[in-house]
């Protein structure tokens, strides 16, 4: 079947202008907002967990559990959307926002480890719902401009990387000798906010067709494009959760401070989303598989930065360019799911990709963990280059293979 068989055609909705470009707005607005929660878990998971946990080696614990609840909670959410609409899903979402805010909160206040683990829980089912914001835009407008709506709400973490941290910052100290319970607290609040945003979403309910239509998923997820899109969505994926979880314990392990943990995980998020504001014109211009190919290169020498030494600096070029590297290969991947679907098989295919995305990458969290405390920061780091390959290889061989189809 040929790409443009399977290609989704724009739903009707998008072809009133009014409702496309205020949901897009929304959208990246509510990205900005959402993305907080998982800036603020992963600057404050290792650090909570390290004080609370019964074991050392437990102290990423809490980030695992953060990756196993958005891979846990993908297809419910999925689900929810394709039974009662995307909107539903996105509140069902922000309401795991407001709990995971107060449960963190008295995990801190009661000191118990496993009530702080189950807020990140919920958090992950947080995060996996606004990562759905994303196909969400690209439904709202014509397919020439889906790459464009996709990245600029993508574009709103990058306010999300600065509310994230200066929220850490400005609130870790309200209430001691309860460290970071203020901060969660807070944290609950702006879910609450983004919740409202969301309200004024204005996006259609599914049809018939697309609640029980569609191919079956075996037969979609066989084609090669759509293989490709995943394994290049998950190493993506994997090696940036696997390094950002475990670099902000790695610098205090190393005698740097919170503050600056937390402006290199700022800069971090920054050039996880500021890329965005034109990844999807790179998209159109240069095509998926080059942009996701750049953004693999950037996340190697990431890796390499990081080999360097072990000052601020090391940290902050190693997480800066890996969050530039994510960007291209996340969003780039992203795209090349948009082309392996029907539009009644949107939402479970997408749904099937964030599950493969979010499940493979709860591994790489729990072994950064173990690695980091039993054989140092340069390990975590040499091991990501595995996965690397992996995703070269197959951005190669599907290259190969449309040289190959085109000849013949």
């Amino acid at each position: 079947m040929s790409q443009a068989e399977t290609a989704p055609a724009a739903p009707a909705f998008a072809a009133q202008p009014q409702y496309a470009a205020g949901n897009v707005a929304r959208l990246a607005i509510a990205q900005a907002l959402a993305g907080a929660n998982s800036t603020v878990v992963y600057a404050t998971g290792a650090i909570v967990g390290n004080t609370l946990a019964p074991d050392k080696a437990l102290a990423t614990l809490p980030i695992s559990i953060f990756v196993v609840g958005m891979a846990a909670c993908t297809l419910p959410a999925g689900a929810i959307a394709r039974r009662h609409g995307r909107r539903a899903a996105f509140l069902a979402g922000t309401g795991c926002g407001v709990l995971v805010g107060l449960l963190a909160a008295l995990a801190v206040v009661l000191g118990s480890f496993w009530l702080f683990c189950a807020a990140t829980f919920f958090g992950g089912a947080y995060a996996a719902v606004v990562l759905s914001f994303r196909f969400a835009a690209a439904d709202c407008v014509p397919a020439a401009k889906r790459p464009r709506a996709l990245s600029l709400v993508m574009a709103g973490g990058v306010f999300a990387g600065v509310i994230g941290p200066q929220l850490v910052t400005h609130t870790m100290d309200l209430w001691l000798p309860h460290l970071f319970a203020a901060t969660f607290l807070a944290q609950a609040g702006v879910a609450a906010l983004c919740a409202l945003i969301l309200i004024g979403v204005r996006l259609p309910m599914p049809t018939a067709e697309e609640i029980d239509g569609g191919r079956p998923l075996a037969v979609i997820a066989r084609q090669p494009r759509f293989v490709i899109a995943v394994i290049c969505g998950v190493v993506s994926y994997l090696l940036m959760n696997f390094l950002m979880t475990a670099a902000p314990l790695a610098m205090r392990l190393c005698g740097l401070s919170q503050e600056a943990a937390n402006l290199g995980l700022q800069w971090h998020v920054i050039a996880m989303y500021a890329p965005s504001f034109f990844t999807g014109r790179l998209i159109t211009r240069f095509g998926a598989p080059r942009v996701v190919a750049a953004g693999l290169a950037l996340t190697g020498v990431a890796a390499f930065a990081g080999l360097l030494g072990q000052d601020v600096a090391h940290f902050w070029w190693s997480l800066i360019l890996l969050g530039l590297g994510w960007n291209f290969s996340f969003v780039g991947a992203s795209s090349l799911v948009l082309e392996c679907h029907r539009p009644e098989e949107r939402t479970r295919v997408q749904s099937l990709n964030d599950f493969v995305v979010f499940g493979t990458m709860a591994l790489g969290s729990f072994a950064s963990g173990g690695l980091l405390t039993a054989y140092g920061w340069d390990t975590v780091l040499w091991v990501s280059f595995g996965p690397l390959a992996l995703a070269v290889a197959a951005l190669v061989g599907g290259a190969a293979s449309r040289r190959s189809a085109a000849r013949t």
